[in-house]
């Protein structure tokens, strides 16, 4: 489960595997999409050693973006990044319709699969959640991956062990699930849907080789959109074998976790990928810029690691 692929109708796709950066969004003074930037970000990842691409996730402000701008941001990423590692394209929106359209435009422009996150801010039903990402999946490709987004303190709506094997065996298509909630448990319970042969992506880079440990695939990773070598350290140490280097690794992870706020304010993100040679750009309203002094103590704090 760990060489990136998986079989899906007989046929071997990419999956989320490994350090999994979940791309920020660079805005230009202006707040329009700031594409030569997002380039950019690309390059810096790949350098980084980071295994996979996810952008238009909350990471990248996705509910604040155009349709319009969701599909450019896409389409930047899967050109710059011409298939050097696998890039899976967040594409849940406020409606069925629109979620469907950019998941179309994902797999239309080359992108490796999609992510869709659970609807939000209305209450849905097991029942509900069956039936959308149903929708969502015979709106694609029978060979298209898609993997089911849980992030149920943002969403509003989270989706039980039971609720997920009725979506698993709905949607042949839906190979795994990425839950970005810091519930081990959980992911355990993830882990056996499908007899075992679904993978799952943990969102909480604070516990990544925690969730290795259990089985997990890899981490979708916010903070590794401006730190990603010490999340891809943590994972070599981890195929090696070597688990009590992983396990310091991790540690240290951690600790930058907590520096750059894991994720609790996305300016901070950027502003450290601005400090790191590549445009990290504004935020969205209404999402504000981190201030002057608070940018400069996340300089200092941030020294001795980025010598």
């Amino acid at each position: 489960m760990m060489n990136g692929q998986i079989e899906l109708g007989g046929v071997k796709v990419k999956k989320l595997y490994g350090v999994i950066a979940a791309m920020t969004t660079p805005f230009t003074k202006a707040r329009s999409v700031d594409a030569e930037a997002i380039e950019q970000q690309v390059e810096f990842l790949i350098k980084k050693g980071v295994h996979c691409l996810y952008p238009c996730g909350t990471t990248g402000e996705m509910f604040l973006m155009s349709e319009e701008e969701r599909k450019l941001v896409a389409q930047t990423v899967v050109q710059k990044a011409a298939s050097r590692v696998t890039v899976y394209i967040h594409c849940g929106a406020m409606s069925q319709e629109e979620t469907i359209r950019l998941a179309q435009h994902a797999c239309q422009i080359g992108a490796d699969g999609v992510g869709v996150v659970t609807p939000a801010y209305f209450s849905v039903s097991p029942r509900m959640m069956v039936a959308y990402y149903r929708a969502v999946s015979q709106s694609l490709p029978s060979g298209f991956p898609i993997y089911v987004y849980v992030i149920p303190q943002l969403a509003a709506n989270d989706i039980d062990t039971a609720t997920m094997e009725e979506i698993a065996n709905a949607c042949p298509n839906v190979i795994g699930v990425k839950y970005s909630f810091a519930d081990m448990r959980r992911l355990v319970e993830y882990l056996q849907v499908r007899n075992g042969d679904f993978s799952v992506v943990f969102g909480a880079d604070d516990l990544f080789f925690p969730a290795l440990a259990m089985g997990a695939d890899g981490t979708v990773s916010g903070c590794s959109s401006c730190l990603p070598e010490w999340f891809v350290e943590v994972y070599r140490a981890y195929l090696a074998g070597d688990y009590p280097k992983a396990k310091e690794l991790q540690f240290l992870a951690t600790k930058l976790t907590k520096i750059v706020r894991g994720g609790a304010d996305i300016s901070v993100f950027k502003n450290v990928q601005t400090m790191r040679g590549f445009r990290g750009g504004y935020m969205k309203a209404p999402l504000l810029d981190l201030p002057p002094d608070e940018v400069e103590m996340l300089r200092v704090q941030l020294k001795p690691f980025l010598n």
